[in-house]
């Protein structure tokens, strides 16, 4: 009994009153989830509601390269795998590409062509450098593609950035192949030293060791030097041989050598400098020698080109190059012209490099001196060539000291060679000009071609592009009588001079200042008058090379024949003058015509002219009313015309000179085409002499008929319109001239003015019938307007209509929005306590099962007591006496058995009414 009693309410926790009434009521619970589900599906479809970007993924990338070329194509940008094949190759070559690049699409196929023909000796992988799943892509960050890596071994990368041409990437290769050039002999040490290229010399001697100490680093140096300048201007060499060694002045074994060719070579400093890769390549770099640079403008933006101009006048020449091929025999002459130019002192150190040069060429050298000799045997006529003048000497002149005639000549076309000068135009006005500049200029003769003649050559005071050459003699006095008799033939000295009488296909040679050996035969000087010529004149010349096949277009822009298959041109380009002089395109690029170039821009008065671009001329097969200039047509088409001319200056970037195009239009078909002309010349693209320059954008200048000298500009604080114009024009055009009119010229004038008033009135009704045309579109316009103007009013009523529906809906929308997170906020706190609910139903499943447990051993325990009873009705027969209380204890246990279930189920209904 105290067992069962005692042991009932401490066996189980009592369930609580929530839980006890989900577990007797198992709807509620699947209710309460029904509804959670319910609101978990609304929030979902609100959420989701609002449409998202959708990024479609990249597709995968596919080979670059095919299959069959010898090119390891690593297009999924595995780069650990590229590592990996690089540890078991000497030379790797890494092509890093964007398949999407237009330079790798380009790159492509001269990066095969170079693997075909050193795939033997040189691995090639290309990676894709752009998919984003890639190793590249993730730890490379290149900011432009292709980049090309080279790796010698375990040094690297040396990274290639010059053209992208198949000769030029191999050429680079193989530098990195064999940094070091052997040399073994006396001549292979001739041959390194005459290039124009810095040269850095090591002397190792590999009878003792295979890798003499030093050797290492002096093959490491060189990659570093290729590493920094991916030109490759400085070459490297070791001299295996001792007695070749000596011919430079080394001794020891481990010795370095800097060779220059103008200033005195160097030894690199032991005692000074620690002997490594990164201090040889540091000192070669800062101690080189640029006598004349490669330029190689990468096509992109970049300041190459600017800041090696900004550095003083440049000679550019192009020349086809080809790095591969083993001579260059234009190149040598280009190199042995730049020596000459900048050998100032002839030091010992450039000797042995030029007397190689001059033994190479002597037989070109030489076979100029016969056509010297035959120059100076020519004779000059008077009457043959009417554009030189004999002029008698006052007696005031300097030089009629010593002689009283001269030979005055006009010599416009100095400065190119003579054998290509063509005979130009000759007028009075430029002999007159030569004699006042001969008369007033004090001149000293140096120019001496015998003991009674003297030459010189002098400018203009007039004109700063008239050059004129003059030769004075002593003539007996009873000659110069006959002077100006036509049957006189007056020989001069035996000299050709440059004549401007009419044009024809003769061809003469013209007398140089600076080509003072024709007219002096027995003088013999040693070299040229080029030598040194950097070191005497303050207009010294940057010399740089550029590949014609590669970058032709510069040249054509600085003035080069596009008819020209032979893509070979120089000019000079001097920024700071705003001027370029460019080499006449009729004769060959040798060594005599560069020199003679580079002389004629050095001394004081160049004799060269400014080089004017010129647009290409178009042809349009209509009539256009204004007139297209280009440098091409400007003086025919200003100055040789019999027509009033009215040009505009302007320029494609120049907005107002667009907008004055209809003007122009007007004005051009109001004037009379007979004697007017409307013209304009984009003046970026067309170069003019400086005095028709202009510095504003756009400029109007008016050349009137007969007074072409006497050009008008349009004011600049008048409007550019019509009636401006018009009064403008007819206020200059009709300015008299200051010569007396005849009864012919008054005929003339009366019936070019009764024209122009025909063409005016014919204008004028032109006129009237346009603006009554005008008045009717006007009308209409007008109506138009009024419709537009009523359909504009009910646009704006529907605008502001719409616009207060809008604020109602937004209105609308702010409430719905606010209505929804309230309801999201139920949704939660209902979500919380449907989670609390079914904790409690758990909690009460459990209590309910171990509640059925407890009534089961109960009902055992009543049915044990029944059983009890049964044998205590037989034991009564047996024991009378006991009767009473038998029946007693019995009614007693009936009593607490009835008294514990009414307690059970007080418990049940106090649960369920605390719920």
């Amino acid at each position: 009994m105290s067992l069962c009693g005692g042991s009932g309410p401490a066996a189980a926790p009592r369930p609580r009153p929530r839980a006890a009434q989900m577990a007797r009521r198992p709807e509620l619970l699947c209710g309460a989830a029904i509804v959670l589900g319910c609101a978990f599906l609304v929030a979902l479809k609100v959420t989701c509601s609002r449409a998202k970007d959708v990024t479609m993924p990249a597709k995968l990338p596919v080979n670059f390269f095919s299959t069959r070329s010898p090119v390891i194509d690593l297009f999924r940008g595995q780069l650990d795998y590229a590592e990996h094949l690089r540890q078991d190759s000497e030379i790797v070559l890494y092509f890093f590409y964007a398949p999407w690049c237009g330079q790798s699409i380009a790159a492509r196929e001269e990066i095969e062509h170079v693997a075909s023909r050193l795939s033997d000796q040189v691995l090639f992988v290309a990676v894709n450098c752009w998919w984003n799943q890639g190793k590249c892509r993730k730890q490379k960050h290149f900011f432009y593609f292709p980049v090309i890596h080279l790796y010698h071994r375990s040094f690297g990368p040396i990274e290639y950035k010059g053209p992208l041409s198949a000769v030029y990437i191999e050429k680079f290769v193989r530098r990195v192949m064999t940094p070091l050039l052997y040399i073994s002999s006396r001549s292979k040490l001739l041959d390194f030293l005459s290039n124009y290229e810095p040269g850095v010399l090591g002397y190792f001697e590999f009878n003792a060791s295979p890798q003499p100490p030093g050797y290492l680093t002096f093959f490491t140096s060189a990659l570093h030097s290729l590493k920094k300048d991916y030109l490759g201007t400085i070459r490297f060499g070791v001299i295996t041989d001792k007695r070749v060694a000596e011919e430079i002045s080394l001794v020891h074994s481990g010795s370095v050598y800097l060779h220059r060719h103008v200033n005195t070579s160097l030894i690199y400093p032991n005692d000074i400098m620690n002997f490594t890769a990164e201090n040889i390549c540091k000192w070669a770099l800062e101690n080189r020698e640029m006598l004349i640079r490669w330029l190689r403008p990468h096509g992109g933006k970049s300041l190459l080109l600017n800041n090696e101009l900004k550095k003083g006048p440049a000679l550019l020449i192009f020349i086809p190059y080809n790095p591969l091929a083993e001579i260059h025999p234009l190149l040598d002459e280009i190199t042995k012209v730049a020596l000459e130019y900048h050998n100032c002192n002839k030091s010992q150190a450039a000797e042995p490099d030029l007397q190689h040069l001059r033994d190479s060429d002597s037989p070109a050298f030489d076979s100029s001196v016969p056509d010297a000799h035959m120059k100076l045997s020519e004779t000059f006529s008077i009457t043959k060539y009417p554009c030189c003048n004999t002029v008698v000497l006052p007696q005031w002149h300097s030089i009629s000291r010593t002689h009283n005639v001269c030979e005055l000549c006009i010599n416009q076309t100095l400065g190119v060679k003579p054998n290509k000068v063509h005979v130009p135009h000759c007028n009075f006005l430029e002999i007159e000009a030569a004699l006042d500049s001969f008369y007033l200029q004090e001149r000293t003769f140096f120019q001496v071609i015998s003991n009674t003649i003297e030459c010189s050559n002098f400018l203009s005071f007039y004109s700063p592009f008239s050059y004129y050459t003059a030769c004075c003699r002593t003539v007996n006095r009873h000659f110069l009588s006959f002077i100006s008799s036509e049957k006189t033939i007056f020989q001069t000295p035996k000299v050709a001079f440059s004549s401007h009488g009419k044009k024809d296909n003769t061809q003469h040679s013209v007398p140089h200042i600076e080509d003072r050996n024709w007219f002096i035969p027995d003088l013999h000087i040693s070299g040229t008058n080029i030598t040194g010529l950097s070191c005497r004149t303050n207009k010294t010349l940057n010399l740089y090379l550029l590949d014609s096949n590669l970058f032709w277009i510069y040249a054509e822009r600085l003035g080069a024949s596009r008819s020209n298959h032979l893509k070979e041109f120089a000019a000079i380009v001097d920024l700071k003058e705003e001027v370029h002089y460019v080499l006449d395109q009729n004769q060959s690029l040798v060594g005599s015509a560069l020199e003679n170039f580079i002389k004629n821009f050095s001394i004081l008065y160049s004799p060269l002219k400014r080089h004017l671009v010129d647009d290409p001329p178009l042809h349009f097969h209509e009539q256009r009313v204004i007139t297209e200039v280009t440098t091409h047509t400007f003086h025919d088409t200003v100055f040789l015309s019999e027509k009033n001319v009215l040009l505009l200056y302007y320029a494609q970037w120049c907005g107002f000179c667009a907008s004055l195009n209809h003007i122009f239009i007007q004005l051009a078909r109001l004037l009379p085409p007979d004697n007017f002309t409307v013209a304009r010349i984009d003046i970026t693209r067309n170069d003019l002499p400086w005095e028709f320059m202009t510095d504003r954008l756009p400029t109007i200048l008016f050349f009137p008929h007969q007074r072409k000298e006497q050009s008008v500009k349009f004011p600049e604080d008048f409007s550019v319109n019509l009636p401006n114009l018009l009064k403008f024009i007819l206020h200059h055009s009709s300015l008299s001239s200051s010569e007396p009119c005849t009864k012919e010229c008054l005929h003339k004038e009366a019936v070019l003015q009764q024209g122009h008033i025909s063409h005016l009135e014919r204008e004028i009704q032109k006129l009237r019938s346009e603006i009554s045309a005008l008045h009717q579109a006007h009308n209409q316009l007008e109506a138009q307007l009024s419709e537009a103007r009523r359909e504009e009013h009910r646009l704006q009523q529907q605008k502001h209509t719409l616009e207060k529906q809008h604020k109602t809906l937004q209105l609308h929308s702010e409430q719905l929005q606010a209505t929804y997170d309230q309801k999201n906020q139920e949704l939660l706190e209902m979500a919380e306590k449907l989670q609390e609910l079914a904790d409690a139903s758990e909690n009460l499943l459990k209590e309910n099962t171990l509640l059925r447990i407890l009534v089961a051993s109960r009902e055992g325990k009543l049915q044990s007591k029944d059983e009890t009873k049964e044998s205590l009705q037989s034991e009564q027969i047996l024991s009378e006496d006991n009767d009473v209380s038998v029946s007693t204890a019995i009614a007693t246990l009936d009593e607490k058995r009835i008294d514990n279930i009414d307690t059970v189920e007080t418990e049940h209904s106090s649960g369920n009414r605390t719920e």
